[in-house]
């Protein structure tokens, strides 16, 4: 069992740590497991605990009745606890003070002690733009290197009918940004899916992390003009040189120009100012992730429980939610 402490109530002491293991441990790299993560939802307004345990391992996350989730959750795109590299984890150690589970969706592969709470696995692609455009191109798949020529090309043409285009990598704006949350709902309202930002702690947090800039993680806001028309824009999480594409969207009447990829573009160019390897696309297999992409990585869903028929609930969820998605994907091509 380990020890569970409000996130704003944790010493310099575990902070100096936290912040020694997401820099040592490589797997860690991703803005999710930085601690100005968990602090900026705990800030938000939706309460954070850290499970601590001996060996100072941690595990910041929501509770939710008996179920603990992790911090973030439902927008946190790769998750687990917080260690350093090398060390063993029990996670039926998370269980305690009833606590029944500990539900994942986006623990990163590999994360040890979890291999058996792992009911399936999906792909998270990603780009590595070392060296910016030329070194992306460099890696990308015939696929990709055609989408971005087609992505210039129709550039052009849009600064010819459009207007000049601005690209602006790192915007400060926070108009821009609540024209992000508003195309973004839109988005969500058209296609049925569920509504991100009706929590409104979930708007306050991108506005929060849109401030957030003390060098080593901070919201990104990049955006793509024509004129005066915003085309497209995007926000994600930032840490050390790692982007996290979040939330990306368009405005539909520009649809037919793809606008997205033009930001896709101009983004993977400015990697190098921005001091950006990598840019992680999070979970999904949207075609644009699998054109664009030159990896992939893995994360896994499922349950810590001592439950087995939690876990037999949760197994039969998981393969509907897949059947579902694998219906689609077919009738669409």
């Amino acid at each position: 069992m380990m020890r569970v402490v409000a996130f704003d109530r944790l010493g310099t002491a575990e902070l100096d740590a936290w912040h020694a293991m997401h820099t040592g441990n490589p797997a860690l790299d991703s803005p999710y497991f930085h601690p100005g993560f968990a602090a900026a939802v705990h800030a938000s307004g939706r309460a954070v605990r850290v499970a601590v345990a001996a060996d100072g391992a941690l595990v910041p996350h929501h509770r939710e009745g008996r179920t603990l989730r992790p911090v973030g959750w439902p927008g946190a795109d790769f998750q687990g606890p917080v260690l350093a590299a090398g060390t063993a984890f029990r996670p039926l150690d998370l269980l305690g003070g009833g606590a029944a589970a500990y539900a994942f969706d986006h623990l990163l592969d590999g994360t040890p002690g979890f291999e058996p709470w792992v009911i399936s696995r999906r792909p998270s692609p990603y780009l590595d733009v070392t060296g910016g455009l030329d070194g992306y191109l460099g890696r990308a798949s015939r696929s990709g290197k055609d989408n971005m020529a087609q992505a210039r090309r129709r550039a052009n043409k849009t600064a010819r009918e459009h207007g000049e285009l601005r690209f602006e990598a790192d915007s400060t704006d926070a108009a821009s940004l609540a024209r992000v949350i508003e195309l973004k709902r839109a988005q969500y309202a058209a296609t049925g899916a569920q509504d991100y930002f009706a929590e409104p702690d979930r708007v306050r947090l991108l506005e929060s992390l849109l401030r957030t800039r003390d060098g080593s993680f901070g919201g990104v806001l990049s955006t793509l003009h024509a004129g005066p028309r915003l085309l497209a824009a995007h926000f994600g999480l930032r840490a050390g040189g790692v982007l996290h594409w979040w939330f990306p969207v368009y405005d539909p009447e520009f649809a037919r120009l793809s606008p997205g990829w033009m930001l896709l573009r101009e983004l993977v160019a400015a990697a190098p100012a921005l001091g950006v390897t990598r840019i992680d696309l999070g979970r999904g297999e949207d075609e644009y992730k699998r054109r664009a992409k030159t990896g992939e990585t893995q994360v896994c869903q499922g349950v810590v429980t001592r439950n087995p028929v939690r876990r037999a609930a949760a197994s039969a969820a998981t393969r509907a939610r897949t059947f579902v998605r694998t219906v689609r994907s077919r009738t669409r091509q």
